[in-house]
């Protein structure tokens, strides 16, 4: 392998200037949107968003990069519970430090157990607007945000350029899928999509803005849909009863300073 790079090197390093200089430039893409692929997107928006009640537990895998240059990957879950307009219940196990988010249409609260500490808020008319605030004040972001809003196909296909079908799979969350990709100028979506159901099993993501395109996986199972869901599951008593913070966000930590060189006497 090493052979194979120092000869393309060589080779670029004589021919670069020519092939640059010659290269035709790049013609902006077309907008490209299949009429099928729209439909499954449509037929997976309609479904989340006519759903009264949902629950589902989401596991992101994210690429971070390491000091050897290829990327680590590091994982959460998520359990969430959602009823509509205005309840929702995410309990992250973890890795990392647990933490809990409830929502019971009054307050909303985020909860970290390990360390007894809850910030609780007034809660906006819907989940949408919480969920909105709740990142405007404390930067509180779920990944899976655009299939909780009221309209899951706008909140997915917002400013999008090309929509298209790349093909079915069977492996994808132990049914046949349909695989959808979608593309604005910010970010590249692959979508699996149930294809009895219309319940997406996983989402991939890679931003334009990262240079590193790193990849962030959503996988998306045990899925229920309009079953009843108590109040209660919306409120958690250890929350209330724990030490209360402001919703705010996270302080960072400053870079360590060099240490001063000591001047020559």
């Amino acid at each position: 392998m090493a052979v194979v790079v120092l000869l393309a090197a060589s080779g670029w390093a004589k021919t670069g200037k020519t092939a640059a200089s010659t290269k035709p430039a790049e013609a902006a893409p077309q907008v490209t949107l299949e009429p099928q692929a729209l439909e499954i997107l449509k037929a997976a928006g309609a479904r989340l968003a006519s759903a009264k009640t949902l629950s589902f537990t989401a596991t992101a895998d994210y690429e971070y990069p390491s000091r050897l240059g290829p990327p680590l990957v590091y994982a959460m879950r998520y359990d969430v519970v959602m009823a509509r307009p205005d309840k929702l219940k995410v309990v992250i196990p973890g890795d990392g430090p647990a933490s809990e988010f409830y929502c019971d249409g009054k307050e909303m609260a985020a909860f970290v157990p390990a360390e007894n500490l809850a910030a609780v808020a007034e809660a906006a008319p819907t989940i949408e607007a919480t969920l909105k605030k709740a990142f405007d004040t404390a930067d509180i972001y779920f990944p899976f945000t655009d299939l909780l809003v009221a309209d899951p196909y706008t909140a997915l296909t917002e400013g999008m350029t090309h929509v298209f079908s790349v093909g079915t799979s069977m492996v994808v969350g132990g049914t046949k899928t349909d695989i959808v990709a979608v593309a604005n100028g910010e970010v590249f979506l692959q979508l699996w999509i149930g294809a009895e159901d219309r319940l997406p099993r996983r989402i991939r993501a890679v931003y334009q803005a990262d240079p590193l395109r790193l990849r962030h996986d959503l996988e998306l199972a045990d899925w229920k849909l309009d079953i009843p869901v108590a109040a209660e599951v919306f409120v958690s008593q250890p929350a209330h009863a724990a030490n209360r913070i402001g919703f705010a966000r996270p302080a960072l930590t400053p870079a360590p300073q060099p240490r001063a060189k000591p001047s020559k006497p």
